[in-house]
C-alpha cells in the first residue's frame, strides 16, 4: 500500500473507519413521518475491517414494526478524492437498489450524502438520503440518517444507537 494510505490507517481517516471495527448491539429508531416515531427495536451489527483496513463492512439485523430486516454497508475513505463514501443494501429500506453516498471533498466528517427514486405508476421522484457516523467514544456509535426531500428539506428518518459488545471477526 502507499504511504499515504499508511499514515490514514496511523492517524487520519482509516484509523476512524478502524474504531468502528466491533460487534455492536443497540436500538434503531425509524421515522417516515418528521417528529412522529414509527418504532423502535433492538438491532445488532458487526462492523468488520476488509481489505487490509481500506474498508469497514457493516452486517446488522433488526426488526421494524415486528418483522425482520437485514442489511450491508461498505464504509471507505477515497484518498484521492479527500472524502467518505459508503454502498449500502438492506431488506427494508432499498428493495432491490443499492445506495451508493459520499461526503464532502476535503472534509474529516463522516458524513454522507445518496438517494433514492421514490415510484409509482404515476410518480417518479428522487430523494436524498444522508447519513452521519457519530464516533461517541470507543464502546459508543450513533449512525443517524435523514430523508432529504425533492425540495430539500431534511427530516430524521433513522437513529441507531450501538454500544459495542465485543470484537470484530477476523477475516
Amino acid at each position: 500500500m502507499s504511504e499515504k494510505f499508511e499514515t490514514s490507517k496511523a492517524t487520519g481517516p482509516h484509523h476512524q473507519l478502524s474504531r468502528l471495527a466491533g460487534k455492536w448491539e443497540g436500538t434503531t429508531k425509524t421515522w417516515f413521518e418528521p417528529d412522529k416515531l414509527a418504532d423502535e427495536s433492538p438491532v445488532s451489527g458487526e462492523m468488520k475491517p476488509v481489505l487490509d483496513g481500506l474498508f469497514i463492512m457493516h452486517e446488522y439485523k433488526g426488526s421494524l414494526q415486528g418483522k425482520p430486516f437485514s442489511g450491508i454497508a461498505i464504509y471507505g475513505y477515497h484518498l484521492a478524492l479527500g472524502k467518505f463514501q459508503s454502498a449500502w443494501i438492506d431488506s427494508f429500506h432499498n428493495g432491490s437498489a443499492m445506495m451508493f453516498s459520499e461526503g464532502k471533498r476535503g472534509t474529516q466528517d463522516f458524513d454522507m450524502m445518496g438517494s433514492y427514486a421514490w415510484v409509482t405508476p404515476e410518480l417518479e421522484q428522487h430523494w436524498g438520503w444522508r447519513t452521519e457516523i457519530n464516533i461517541v467514544s470507543d464502546d459508543e456509535v450513533v449512525i443517524t440518517a435523514y430523508n432529504v426531500t425533492p425540495e430539500g428539506v431534511e427530516a430524521k428518518a433513522t437513529e441507531t444507537i450501538y454500544k459495542r459488545v465485543g470484537l470484530a471477526t477476523l477475516y
